[in-house]
């Protein structure tokens, strides 16, 4: 299965059934946090909805027949996406109430530059306004990268996650540079790291790496990058 241009829901399918075939334990980034998984082989699943909620349900479905849980990062601030329409509320509902872990998709530091406001009481407020939304308790978030000229995960060089009532930001070093780690990137292609190093050149789609056996693998997903027929559709 050589497939690294191959970004189809079904293909998405096929990888996940490939990862259960190689017999990885596949678990939420709160459930590697906590200690909450049972082997020494997993796969560490997130998946950051930058631009379409209702991608992130279609992958959702996907997991769901596979009975693989996942972290989903959420973002409130976003243009591509407003989380309170009515549409994408139910999809994020859909989410959780499938077993999902929901978290926040963090964008604190572009808030705190483009409004002059701390930082720190916006990352308050968001976890409190995404917990009242979806009447969960958010342990997690993950720092997203945008476009503008500021970095979200510059925040944590002086601040740490238990201050803020979390577990863990999901790029933490302790788990980012002790573990294989890929992700889909810019739509069309692949990229990893290993142990905090970018492996330059390696594009390998995702169901190659699953036959390395890499004890402790972290994979990113992008709903977007997913389709049925073609990158286009709705």
């Amino acid at each position: 299965m050589t497939c690294k241009n191959d970004f189809t829901l079904e293909h998405y399918r096929e990888i996940y059934k490939l990862a259960l075939y190689h017999n990885y334990e596949i678990i939420t980034c709160n459930d590697y946090f906590t200690n909450k998984f049972k082997t020494s082989k997993i796969l560490i699943l997130r998946v950051d909805i930058d631009i379409d909620c209702r991608k992130a349900k279609r992958i959702a479905e996907i997991l769901n027949e596979l009975r693989i849980k996942a972290t989903f990062f959420v973002r409130l601030h976003a243009k591509e996406y407003n989380p309170f329409e009515f549409e994408n509320y139910s999809y994020l509902k859909y989410i959780l109430t499938s077993g999902h872990e929901v978290g926040l998709h963090s964008e604190i530091v572009d808030c705190s530059g483009i409004w002059h406001e701390d930082a720190g009481k916006i990352l308050l407020s968001d976890i409190s306004i995404l917990n009242k939304m979806l009447c969960t308790k958010v342990t997690g978030i993950a720092s997203h990268k945008g476009y503008s000229i500021f970095n979200n995960l510059d925040f944590w060089k002086d601040n740490k996650v238990e201050d803020y009532g979390l577990v863990y930001e999901a790029y933490d070093s302790k788990l980012f540079n002790h573990c294989f780690y890929v992700s889909d990137a810019l739509i069309t292609s692949w990229k990893c790291y290993n142990n905090g190093e970018l492996q330059v050149g390696n594009d390998k789609c995702l169901c190659e790496h699953l036959k390395d056996n890499h004890n402790v693998l972290y994979v990113l997903n992008h709903p977007m990058t997913y389709y049925k027929e073609h990158i286009y559709e709705y």
